[in-house]
């Protein structure tokens, strides 16, 4: 793993994976997400390994994407093992854009919530846009009393986050709230909507997920991977990949938009209110 990333055997059966850029308050940049994606499989094709905790370093959990990360689309793939299929990145216009964003957020995302393992994000402060598609792909969250959740891309003049999970994880109306009005949402409301599992003291959070972790992991691992494939074809069942994949493509018809119309892919004007704690 690189500096970016930390990978734990904090207990028999039991791995965690820790965001490491506390300093930037974990925002996302490509290597960030590359070596995620790396400790994941690292997990997974561990068959010691039964539950994953996906947990980060100091007082927020992510800010979301690393907007400072610079260059163009394909200098910032430069250097990377892609893990999708999608190719383009160094072509014009809208084409190398959805290419990087159908690999590292979209396809990285679906690809987690797909791990055939039960997983738990372990959330304290602040999770922010790019934030919410790091815990929403696991299975289980569990939340510090001062974890706050918010999704602010529509000031940005985008219609969502890249991972649209959004009517599945929060209901349709308060879905639209959240989006329209970019407000926080509290660990005690996001419990109340069924987002998180379990709100816990900040302090007892680590030691709460590592036993909700072991309890888990107690169980056969193949009948665990049994249910979470049938929850999540439940899920799908109900149209969750058709509607995401279109959310995906009015996302990139809004970077499309706002390169055109402000010469950069969001919204400058959006940009300048920010959403109260």
């Amino acid at each position: 793993m690189t500096d970016a990333i930390l990978y734990e055997t904090p207990a028999d059966q039991i791995a965690r994976i820790v965001l490491n850029r506390p300093e930037s308050r974990n925002a996302q940049d490509t290597g960030l997400l590359y070596a995620l994606n790396a400790a994941f499989d690292r997990a997974a094709q561990d068959d010691a390994v039964k539950v994953i905790i996906l947990a980060a370093a100091g007082p927020h959990f992510s800010s979301g994407h690393d907007l400072r990360e610079g260059g163009d689309v394909a200098s910032q793939m430069t250097g990377f093992d892609t893990v999708g299929t999608w190719c383009g990145f160094g072509c014009a216009g809208a084409e190398g854009r959805m290419a990087r964003e159908k690999e590292i957020y979209l396809g990285f995302s679906e690809r987690w919530r797909n791990i055939p393992k039960p997983t738990i994000a372990q959330v304290q402060g602040k999770c922010i846009a790019g934030g919410l598609m790091l815990a929403w792909p696991c299975d289980l969250i569990v939340a510090a009393e001062d974890a706050a959740f918010c999704d602010n891309t529509v000031g940005m003049g985008v219609a969502g986050v890249e991972y649209f999970a959004h009517p599945w994880e929060l209901g349709p109306r308060k879905a639209k709230e959240l989006l329209f009005t970019a407000d926080w949402l509290s660990a005690v409301e996001a419990k109340a909507l069924g987002m998180v599992n379990h709100v816990v003291p900040a302090a007892d959070l680590a030691t709460f997920t590592l036993a909700l972790a072991q309890r888990i992991a107690a169980k056969p691992m193949f009948a665990l991977k049994l249910a979470k494939e049938a929850v999540n074809a439940a899920e799908d069942a109900q149209g969750r990949v058709g509607a995401m994949t279109t959310a995906f493509a009015l996302h990139q018809l809004a970077h499309s938009h706002n390169m055109q119309v402000h010469g950069m892919p969001v919204d400058p004007t959006g940009l300048q209110v920010r959403p109260k704690a």
